[in-house]
């Protein structure tokens, strides 16, 4: 690659390097990390200051996390690691997240260093290479077994490396992390991690060597980011090249999505065939008219990808050449698969988007279409994919421009708007190094995200590494099988106890701090004082009682009229005094019900069923923040030196504290929408306040006219603290009280680091890892020395599935009397990772029976959990064992046909049923039965056809 293939440095701003070193107590050298002798491997081009710095500290035989941008280079940083160990005769493994990334960088490495080998769960080559590229699963079970393969490994380098916070998978990378040997060296790539430090100091301390951390924000494209508000005619530039915030675009742009849509003017997103087109179909459209392709339009949802897409295809985008060299990539690739496969409807709905330069990837596409995809995109040949986020993670596959089609996602568990950081992984998409000068980043922004939410993406930093660790039985058994390691062990040296236990040096140099300054302060009559305390406690806790009763609704509505002086305390903070705007009455929606209604009516608006939203003119910080209706708000209370705003808020009665006789009765009308008038009218109430400083509160009986036996004996109570405050002597000494307030605010404060220390001192999961193996000591898979029993060997074959219930249909002979079809079809509950939208019919009885079997054993393995106090949501556990494949020996497109669901999930199922399989026979090996083992091998081998099991592409 020449030189010529990367921007000037002239045209990018110069890359900064932040190097830090990770070594604990270890010895070492503080001179500057810096290249010396014969490279491993040389380079056609210069090489960025942060590779040069990450091959330095390989050239040093220590450890190194390379955290930087997307396309920024980080893989140059893995080829040197693996040029060093092919030159001193020493074995590499490079591991990636996703099987799919490992084809790809086997073909790439493959055609770099020759000696390179492949092995997924799905295909193994050339496994005796020197450099073997490999899922991290796969490498965790090495690990669990002691292959003999890693005594000759110097170098393993983890690709995306901050995939470990993965709530399902992440864990995989934190039990092969901790179980590699000592002497084994660690390539660690990141997307940028504002916490590679802490990860750093975390692989020094379990590995007791010394890793360094490379970091670097420098992109070698740099970007422009635009919002695309709806109702908008343009884009607006709010973050520029040089990565300037530019919030007066911003608020041109906010300011378009607060106005509220003119739903009278006549439709202009209307095509001729009469359907409603989208903001993004504008958009896309703009930007291919401006030649800012290609364009990756990332969409939250596969459905969305497609209907996105589908709304383009009256579009063309590809000339008459290009669509002969799409046909015959794509001839050349359907070769690989069987007549009837080449006519699968999905297929040919996407050909002829696909000819006209539209694509479409998602992980509901089956992985030969998506390897075609890609394969297109890479040549240039797709000037709009239409993507879900899975394509930012480790495909080096920038365009031109990034297009964000929405900003909200369902995360698995609710609708939320997405972070900072992961619009820093897509983004950085944007920008191809060598053809475009800058990249473009466009998020198409309707009105249900607010601008606090808004400004928070582009504002914020990178998703922090954290630990996704959390326990299995799987890993239990198989830690317990090693020599010298426990599961005790795995928990103590986890990231996430690492995590945990981070502050505990902080922590205790602060409470010896805190001790020395408690002690420092002398009271003296500290009894006197104390007593004095507990009295002014006393006195709040009546005022409270009093402030409750003036503040029910029907005591206080009346004269929370325009123009009061009240006191208010909001959020737990104090506003001091305020003028009321206006008092608005909120009724509680319900569905409509005459008798409900007929009810409220009755019962004169019940209290309870009402809200009040208070409007109140108070003084806040410059920084503070509310929209119109106080939906998005966030406000802080204005000090008396500093320079503020006077602002409306909305509060409730629970907010309000006093209410005061004095009322201004004009230039109040206007507040809501005349700042002079707002200033005028809080100039008043200051000079009000500074002649009148207690507000002049109005009485509850004399003023209110409140009718409440309560009041008489709180009043009384009131007037008796009052008196003994009086003759307090430490009433005539409020420097003493105040130290002694400083006092117990430090007690607490040193009471409150000692329960966050006792916290971080303990082993995290502990308790439940003691549950756990309670369970499987109970179940016969561990003795009661935790030696791992002949249920519990059987289950540590079982890498996917569940393997409790697995194990226990396995040895109680369930599977001895099926045939090869009914094995098939009775694993296959174990592998659907997703129920269909729509019933797929009425199972016929022979597989009613099967699946019966599956939900016994199922919901035995539920009854002990709750009994060994495991957590465990019993119906969502039961639901994870799904029928829906059963029915298996139809052809691929009947499957389709049959099952409502995506045809590329259809595909991982049936795939993670193979690697099942594969585990099934490793498990009959264990149990000494032939018979057993044949049936799975040949269900296996039933099973591997068609283009379920095409060759991936790449390979």
């Amino acid at each position: 690659m020449s030189s010529d293939c990367f921007v000037k440095k002239a045209d990018v701003k110069a890359p900064e390097v932040r190097h830090e070193i990770a070594h604990g107590k270890l010895p070492y050298d503080s001179k500057p990390v810096v290249r010396t002798g014969v490279p491993a491997r040389t380079y056609p081009f210069t090489l960025d200051p942060f590779q040069e710095k990450a091959i330095a500290c390989i050239e040093r035989l220590e450890s190194v996390l390379v955290s930087a941008h997307t396309s920024a280079g980080k893989t140059v940083v893995a080829e040197y690691a693996i040029a060093q160990s092919l030159k001193n005769k020493q074995r590499v493994i490079y591991t990636s997240p996703i099987k799919a990334l490992s084809n790809q960088k086997y073909r790439e490495l493959q055609h770099e260093f020759k000696d390179v080998g492949l092995m997924t769960g799905d295909v193994t080559l050339n496994p005796s290479s020197s450099c073997l590229v490999m899922t991290t699963e796969i490498l965790r079970s090495m690990v669990y077994r002691g292959n003999e393969i890693l005594r000759e490994v110097a170098w393993v380098i983890f690709d995306e490396i901050h995939y470990m916070r993965d709530k399902v998978r992440g864990v995989v990378w934190e039990e092969t992390i901790i179980l590699l040997p000592h002497n084994v060296h660690l390539v660690f790539l990141s997307a940028t991690i504002p916490n590679a430090l802490e990860f750093a100091e975390w692989i020094c301390d379990i590995h007791q060597q010394v890793c360094h951390v490379v970091y670097t924000d420098f992109r070698p494209t740099p970007l422009q980011h635009y919002v695309f508000p709806d109702g908008a005619e343009g884009i607006y530039l709010v973050v520029d090249e040089n990565g300037r915030f530019r919030e007066d675009n911003f608020q041109q742009a906010v300011s378009i999505l607060e106005q509220p849509p003119n739903s009278f003017l006549p439709s202009a997103h209307m095509s001729k065939k009469g359907t409603e087109l989208t903001n993004v179909y504008k958009l896309i459209k703009t930007l291919m008219v401006k030649n800012l392709n290609p364009v990756i339009a990332f969409a939250f949802s596969k459905k969305q990808c497609e209907l996105f897409a589908r709304q383009m295809s009256s579009m063309d985008f590809n000339t008459g050449k290009q669509k002969e060299l799409i046909k015959k990539v794509i001839d050349n690739a359907i070769e690989l698969l069987s007549e009837e496969d080449r006519d699968l409807p999905w297929f040919q709905n996407l050909l002829p988007l696909l000819r006209r330069g539209i694509g479409v990837h998602h992980s509901g596409l089956i992985p030969f279409m998506k390897e075609i995809v890609e394969l297109l995109f890479q040549e240039g040949l797709i000037k709009v994919l239409f993507a879900t986020e899975t394509f930012s993670m480790g495909l080096n596959m920038p365009a031109k421009t990034v297009v964000f089609c929405e900003l909200s996602k369902f995360d698995g568990t609710k609708s939320r708007s997405i972070t900072s950081g992961e619009y820093i992984q897509m983004s950085g998409r944007a920008g191809r190094r060598g053809l475009d000068t800058r990249g473009f980043v466009i998020m198409n922004v309707d009105r249900a995200i607010t601008p606090k939410d808004l400004q928070e993406i582009f504002k914020g930093e990178a998703d922090y590494m954290s630990s996704a660790f959390h326990l299995k039985y799987h890993m239990i058994l198989n830690i317990s099988r090693i020599e010298g390691i426990s599961p005790e062990y795995m928990l103590e040296h986890s990231f996430y106890q690492f995590q945990n236990a981070a502050p505990i040096p902080r922590l205790k140099e602060e409470i010896s701090k805190l001790e020395r300054e408690y002690s420092m302060i002398e009271i003296p009559q500290e009894e006197l004082v104390f007593q004095y305390h507990n009295l002014h406690l006393l006195q709040d806790e009546f005022e409270k009682q009093v402030r409750d009763i003036i503040f029910k609704p029907e005591h206080c509505l009346t004269y929370l009229n325009r123009g009061r002086l009240v006191k208010v305390k909001f959020n737990g903070m104090d506003f001091g005094w305020g003028v009321i705007v206006r008092c608005d009455e909120l009724v509680r929606q319900e569905p409509y019900d005459n008798n409900a209604i007929m009810s409220r009516i009755r019962a004169d608006y019940n209290s309870e069923e009402i809200t009040y939203k208070i409007k109140v003119l108070v003084k806040v910080t410059r920084d503070s923040f509310s929209s119109y209706d106080g939906v998005d708000l966030d406000v802080k209370p204005c000090q008396p030196n500093e320079q503020g705003v006077c602002m409306i808020i909305p509060v409730g009665l629970e907010d309000l504290r006093i209410l005061s006789q004095f009322r201004f009765k004009s230039n109040v009308d206007d507040l809501e929408h005349d700042v002079t008038q707002r200033n005028a009218v809080y100039k008043s109430v200051l000079r009000l306040i500074s002649e009148e400083p207690d507000g002049r509160p109005m009485d509850p009986q004399e003023h209110l006219n409140i009718k409440d036996e309560r009041l008489s004996g709180l009043s009384q109570k009131l007037e008796v603290i009052k008196s003994q405050l009086n003759q307090n002597p430490t009433t005539n000494s409020p420097e003493i009280y105040d130290n002694y307030l400083k006092k117990l605010k430090i007690r607490d404060r040193i009471q409150l680091i000692q329960k966050q220390l006792r916290e971080s001192e303990l082993i995290l999961h502990l308790d439940e890892l003691k549950k756990r193996k309670r369970l499987l000591r109970r179940l016969g898979y561990l003795s009661s020395n935790d030696i791992v029993e002949f249920k519990g060997r059987v289950a540590c074959e079982l890498t996917s599935g569940d393997e409790l219930v697995l194990t226990e249909l396995l040895l109680n002979g369930v599977f001895n009397e099926l045939s090869v079809s009914m094995t098939a079809a009775l694993l296959s509950c174990f592998v659907c990772d997703e129920i269909p939208s729509e019933p797929t019919g009425m199972l016929p009885q022979e597989y009613n029976v099967l699946f019966r079997k599956v939900q016994e054993t199922a919901k035995i393995i539920a009854d002990v959990t709750e009994e060994c106090n495991i957590p465990i949501e019993k119906d969502v556990y039961l639901a994870s064992f799904s029928p829906a494949l059963m029915e298996g020996n139809a052809t691929f497109r009947e499957t389709c046909a049959r099952i409502n669901m995506f045809e590329g999930n259809i595909v991982r199922n049936f795939r993670s049923l193979d690697e099942l399989m594969r585990a099934m026979i490793s498990a009959a090996k264990i149990i000494g039965t032939s018979d057993l083992e044949t049936k799975f091998s040949e269900a296996r081998e039933k099973l591997r056809r068609g283009i379920i099991f095409t060759a991936s592409l790449y390979l």
